[in-house]
């Protein structure tokens, strides 16, 4: 019996747990968009461009080919194309963005 209790328990954690972690959902992983004059920074995407650094938290605007688009990023990812977020027809190829922690997170650790 007490074995029983014991799976029993085991298996109800490890269902909450997964039921958590089936709530991530795009916001959460990689942020979301911005109002264009929230922006601290713009980086203008051209034919140069390989790849984009930012923080986490910053909000930064985005200019490729004669569009933009703003974007908080406030998510979990560290790295993601950035055509996942970024409007229809804004970005012609796969571009990388990696997001550094910033002094608040440094401080956590």
């Amino acid at each position: 019996m007490r074995l029983f209790v014991s799976a029993a328990a085991a298996l109800t954690l490890s269902a909450a747990s997964l039921a958590a972690t089936a709530s991530v959902t795009q916001a959460d992983m990689f942020g979301n968009p911005a109002q264009t004059s929230a922006a601290q920074r713009t980086v203008v995407i051209d034919a140069k461009t390989r790849w984009v650094t930012v923080e986490r938290g910053d909000v930064v605007k985005f200019v490729a080919n004669g569009k933009e688009f703003a974007w908080a990023f406030n998510g979990l990812a560290s790295s993601f194309d950035l055509s996942r977020v970024a409007p229809t027809g804004t970005l012609n190829r796969d571009l990388k963005v990696y997001v550094w922690p910033n002094a608040e997170d440094l401080a956590d650790k």
